[in-house]
C-alpha cells in the first residue's frame, strides 16, 4: 500500500493554481500535476477444492476373486478426481479505463491519500484497511496408514515357489486370522485375555494383520486435497450459461475449452438495485416553455470520483446441481458518482474511505479543524 504525502509533492503543489483540491480525468502525460488513481473493477475469486485418489493394485489382485471371493478390485493403477466444494468471494483490481488525477493546493486540507499497489484509491486523510490478495492454490496430502504386509507373511508363504501358491497361502492365513478373532470375541479361544483392555489389544492386532495381508489382494489407496483458484472478471452485462471451467474424473480441473472434462457454468444477473440518478428540475423558458438546464463541467474545481456499485446474483452449477451462489456488490453493475471538491477546503477536515473491491464510499467524516 502506498502512502503519498503532499510534503513530497511540494513542486506539484506550488505549480498548482486552483483554489481547491482538483480531481479530473487522467490524461496520459499529465501525471506531474498530481496523484493519479484508478477506480476498481470487481473480480471473482473462485476456490475449487478437489480430491485426487490414487489406487495402486495389490500383488495378488488377479487371485482376489478365486481365493477371497472379492470382485471389486482393480488391476492397474488408477486416479479418480472429485470436487469437494466450490466457494466464491470478491476482490478488486484497478480499472485502467477509470483513471483520475488529484491535484493539491496549499489551501487544501487533503494532506495525503493512500493507494493500493495497483493504483486504486483507498482513502484520503485517514488510514486504510489492508487490501486482500488473491489466494494461492495448494496441495495437501491426506495421511493414510498402511502396514507393511511383508511383516505378517508366514514362513510358509515366503518359501512358496510361485505367485499363485503365495496368494493361496496368504488367503488361508487371512481366513485363519478371522477365525481366531471370532473365537476371541465369543470367549471360546484357547488363550483368553485376563481383562478387557488385553482383549481389545489382541483383537486390534488381529485386525491389523488381516488388513495388511488384504492389501496384497485389494491394493492401497492414497489421497490428496488440491485447491485450485480461478480469477474471473465479470463483464458489464449479464452472463448466462458461460462455461467457467471443466472437470474430469480422470484428469481433474481442465480448461474451459477442453472437452475431456464435464462443463461447469456461471450465471451473473444484475439485480437492478441502484436508485435512479437524481434529475435536476426543469426551468421555465419564455419562448419554449420548460426545459432541462444544460449541465456544464466545472472548469477549476472538479469532483472526486467514486463508484456506486450494483448488486448481482452469481451462481456456479453443473448439469444437475448448484455448487455455489452469492449475492454481492459489483462495480461493473454500478455507476460513477461525484463528491464535491469543496469538502477539502480550509473550513473542513474531511476523511474518506473507499472500498478496494467496488470503489464505493465506505466512510466519510467531516470535522472542523482545531484552532
Amino acid at each position: 500500500m502506498k502512502r503519498i504525502f503532499t510534503t513530497c509533492l511540494s513542486a506539484l503543489i506550488m505549480a498548482t493554481a486552483t483554489s481547491q483540491t482538483e480531481v479530473r480525468d487522467y490524461r496520459p502525460g499529465v501525471t506531474k500535476e498530481g496523484i493519479t488513481y484508478f477506480l476498481p473493477t470487481t473480480k471473482l475469486q473462485i476456490v475449487i477444492t478437489a480430491k485426487r485418489t490414487t489406487h495402486t493394485p495389490g500383488t495378488f489382485a488377479n487371485y482376489a476373486e478365486r481365493y477371497l471371493r472379492v470382485s471389486d478390485v482393480t488391476f492397474t493403477e488408477q486416479e479418480v478426481w472429485e470436487i469437494l466444494s466450490v466457494e466464491m468471494s470478491t476482490l478488486g483490481a484497478a480499472d485502467p479505463s477509470q483513471a483520475y488525477t488529484i491535484t493539491h493546493n496549499i489551501k487544501s486540507t487533503a494532506p495525503f491519500v493512500r493507494l493500493a499497489p495497483d493504483g486504486r484509491l483507498l482513502s484520503i486523510n485517514c488510514e486504510a484497511e489492508e487490501v486482500p490478495e488473491m489466494q494461492e492454490g495448494s496441495v495437501q496430502k491426506v495421511f493414510t496408514k498402511h502396514l507393511d504386509p511383508d511383516k505378517f507373511k508366514t514362513q510358509e508363504i515366503l518359501s512358496a515357489g510361485s505367485v499363485p501358491k503365495m496368494a493361496e497361502l496368504t488367503a488361508a492365513e487371512i481366513y485363519d486370522i478371522r477365525e481366531n478373532r471370532s473365537l476371541l470375541a465369543k470367549g471360546l479361544a484357547d488363550f483368553m485375555p485376563k481383562d478387557g483392555e488385553q482383549l481389545r489389544l489382541m483383537l486390534q492386532s488381529l485386525e491389523d494383520q488381516e488388513n495388511a495381508l488384504l492389501q496384497l489382494f485389494k491394493g492401497t489407496t492414497e489421497s490428496e486435497i488440491h485447491t485450485f483458484v480461478l480469477d474471473y472478471t465479470p463483464p458489464t452485462t449479464d452472463v448466462e450459461g458461460e462455461v467457467l471451467f471443466r472437470f474430469s474424473k480422470l484428469l481433474g480441473l481442465v480448461e474451459a475449452d477442453d472437452l475431456a472434462g464435464e462443463p461447469y457454468y456461471i450465471d451473473i444477473k444484475d439485480l437492478k438495485t441502484l436508485p435512479a440518478p437524481v434529475e435536476e428540475a426543469p426551468v421555465p423558458d419564455k419562448k419554449k416553455g420548460f426545459k432541462l438546464p444544460i449541465k456544464k463541467e466545472p472548469t477549476e474545481v472538479l469532483d472526486l470520483r467514486y463508484r456506486l456499485p450494483g448488486t448481482a446474483r452469481i451462481r456456479i452449477y453443473d448439469m444437475s446441481n448448484t455448487l455455489a451462489q452469492i449475492e454481492t456488490p459489483l462495480a461493473q453493475f454500478g455507476r460513477i458518482e461525484h463528491l464535491g471538491g469543496d469538502l477539502f477546503n480550509k473550513k473542513l477536515q474531511t476523511s474518506i474511505q473507499l472500498s478496494p473491491t467496488t470503489g464505493a464510499l465506505m466512510k466519510i467524516d467531516m470535522l472542523e479543524p482545531t484552532k
